[in-house]
């Protein structure tokens, strides 16, 4: 399916990157946490506070695997990569692509770490919760972008367009020369693509709806 998924720790930028790529692509934007808060019936804080991290997990891994969209910019919580069937679906889906941004940066951006929904254990700082998550970002990821200190500006304006098995970056008129286009054989400004994990297909989704 012709979708595109961003993924990230939370204040990477994924939503607001996200409604601008699928405005610019003309496709739809589905943000999974007003997805998980409706079908659950209460905002993600509530539900990590009255439930705990595990059954958020569960709830959130549902709400994934129910998805069945094309033509899509999809941008799921930073906690997605934490369920194998979670971000297993989202890698049927399309494309995925990691939003980096360094630690310090993210320290900068989130003041709310505690009302903000984040699926952290009691005691985690948000320096654990990187830890954890940033080698999983990495090995799902088809393409890890480097947004950091407002690289994900430019970002948001590139043109991403799927040919057969390889994922393109075109770049609006009077951009920087140094972002060039992404192809499998070139890989610059902060833009890697990744092997898929080896010897690894999608796991079975707990929960899927249609």
């Amino acid at each position: 399916m012709n979708n595109i998924t961003l993924i990230g720790m939370p204040g990477s930028g994924k939503s607001t990157v996200g409604v601008l790529l699928a405005k610019a692509l003309g496709f739809q934007f589905v943000d999974v946490d007003l997805l998980i808060q409706q079908r659950e019936g209460a905002l993600l804080q509530e539900l990590l506070d009255n439930r705990g991290v595990e059954p958020f997990l569960d709830a959130e891994e549902a709400a994934i695997c129910s998805l069945a969209c094309t033509g899509a910019v999809i941008a799921p919580g930073g906690s997605a990569v934490c369920r194998a069937g979670a971000i297993g679906h989202l890698r049927t889906l399309g494309r995925v692509v990691y939003l980096h941004v360094p630690l310090p940066e993210l320290e900068r951006r989130i003041h709310n770490i505690t009302t903000r929904g984040i699926a952290m254990a009691p005691g985690q700082t948000l320096a654990d919760v990187y830890a954890a998550r940033e080698p999983l970002y990495r090995r799902y990821a088809d393409l890890t972008l480097d947004v950091g200190e407002g690289r994900g500006l430019y970002f948001s304006k590139f043109v991403v367009y799927f040919r057969s098995t390889n994922i393109a970056c075109e770049m609006p008129a009077g951009f920087p020369a140094g972002f060039a286009a992404f192809s499998p054989t070139s890989a610059r400004w902060g833009m890697t693509r990744n092997r898929p994990p080896a010897q690894e297909g999608p796991k079975r989704c707990k929960g899927r709806t249609t």
